[in-house]
């Protein structure tokens, strides 16, 4: 005869404990957040490498703008000097000895990350170095500069309106503008702290140069 109560399964569990559950994984970070945290990284290496030491606390936008040019020395876009044959040419038709630089749109965008890092990490927005004027300044030249080396003029560009949105809402609404992005620039955001990080490896930890 069947000894357990009514309505007791013979599947139950001995000891009436719940059956063990996997603990969940860990949720992983997007792409965004990832490149972030390795933007953030090799930063805080190129401050304790630089001449004297720097701390987080006493860096300001100078110090942003010789980070920038710092990965310079990491970049694949030819920007050609004002003596070069090819000054200007958008697509030159050999080689030349010009400089390779990283592209503005790269360093628009990790300046935008490494501006996010500083806050999360506890920073004040008021004291945040990649937000400093002079770091804005700095962005607007090497796009100015690129654009008339590279023959890439980075302006303002309409959008195209389907006609029948554009009989609706009248001749008097605005179109939409946006920038033009370097493609080459695109291309590399993901390059910056891996290449600077491999040139820090290749050095055996040894200091990044300090960019007067």
């Amino acid at each position: 005869m069947d000894s357990s109560g009514p309505g007791t399964s013979s599947s139950a569990v001995v000891g009436g404990g719940a059956p063990d559950v996997a603990p969940k994984p860990p949720a992983q970070l997007s792409r965004y957040e990832s490149q972030k945290r390795r933007d953030w990284n090799t930063f805080l290496q190129y401050l304790r490498n630089h001449k004297p030491p720097l701390t987080l606390a006493r860096c300001s936008g100078a110090h942003v703008i010789e980070f920038l040019r710092y990965l310079d020395q990491f970049g694949k876009t030819k920007v050609h000097a004002v003596g070069c044959a090819y000054y200007g040419q958008p697509s030159p038709p050999g080689p030349c000895p010009c400089p390779l630089r990283q592209a503005w749109g790269s360093l628009d965008a990790l300046i935008g990350r490494l501006r996010a890092a500083y806050e999360e990490s506890g920073g004040a927005p008021e004291s945040n170095p990649f937000a400093a004027r002079a770091v804005r300044i700095y962005l607007r030249e090497v796009r100015d500069s690129h654009a008339k080396a590279r023959g890439i003029p980075h302006e303002k560009k309409k959008r195209k309106r389907a006609p029948q949105a554009a009989e609706a809402s009248g001749s008097s609404a605005g179109t939409a503008a946006v920038f033009g992005r370097d493609v080459e620039g695109s291309a590399g955001d993901g390059a910056l702290a891996a290449s600077a990080a491999q040139a820090g490896a290749r050095d055996g930890g040894s200091t990044a140069p300090s960019i007067p």
